[in-house]
């Protein structure tokens, strides 16, 4: 039996530190948890024109994060915080790809960014700046290194996430100082912080479509691999 083949989005840069012209940028740790999981890895330039190309040889789609952030004005906002940072090429491309496979019905998993986009494209808002919002004791930008637990997280009852992870609670790292506010539409919540900040969505109608806040491709808890076997099994189940 083929490998699905799941394709990853990629983080680009200016000019600068690898190369003296504007690059791509992914960690391998993306491509390894997916070939570990039991799928073929490839990774999508930021092309909008090629969209329905990269679309007709995927099984399945990992959207990315980075150090940026998705434009206010894709949810009915204006810029309210210095730290909110844009790359507007990439943020349209992921949006486009994530709106065609989302009506294809292509299994899609959002991590940390992703996760926010994917929120996004479905018709939800996101907090702009957590500090601005919410008084918490956790800091979701953590200090110690990103492959060490930051914080627990609850896993919801009944949720596809419950039934992928299989236990009540994870332990997992945070890299972000956004996060979703209002629910896209036909979303629901499968995972929150002790703090109430929200973890985990989910799409309970399509095949799969999954945003996971932290990097489960880090590996830290002992189920972040379940997260993406399940992505795998629905990549092989594409009609």
């Amino acid at each position: 039996m083929k490998n699905p083949v799941i394709a990853i989005t990629l983080d680009e840069e200016n000019p600068g530190c690898y190369s003296k012209y504007p690059w791509y940028a992914v960690r391998k740790s993306y491509s390894n948890s997916i070939e570990l999981a039991g799928g073929t890895a490839i990774f999508l330039p930021s092309n909008k024109k090629q969209i329905n190309s990269y679309i007709s040889m995927i099984d399945g789609l990992v959207i990315t994060g980075g150090n940026f952030d998705v434009d206010p004005k894709l949810y009915g906002e204006k810029k309210k915080s210095k730290n909110v940072h844009l790359k507007k090429e990439r943020t349209e491309f992921e949006f486009a790809i994530t709106n065609k496979a989302l009506k294809v019905n292509i299994p899609i998993l959002g991590i940390c960014g992703g996760q926010q986009l994917l929120n996004v494209v479905m018709g939800g808002s996101l907090i702009q700046h957590i500090p601005d919002k919410i008084k918490t004791k956790i800091n979701h930008e953590q200090k110690n290194p990103r492959n060490q637990p930051s914080h627990t997280v609850k896993i919801i009852k009944d949720t596809k996430l419950s039934k992928i992870i299989k236990k009540t609670s994870m332990y997992v790292n945070s890299a972000h100082h956004q996060a979703v506010e209002k629910l896209g539409k036909g979303l629901i919540v499968n995972a929150v912080a002790e703090d109430g900040i929200i973890e985990g969505i989910e799409s309970p109608k399509l095949k799969f479509c999954l945003g996971i806040q932290w990097h489960p491709e880090f590996l830290i808890d002992e189920k972040d691999i379940e997260i993406f076997k399940s992505l795998i099994k629905s990549a092989r189940k594409k009609n």
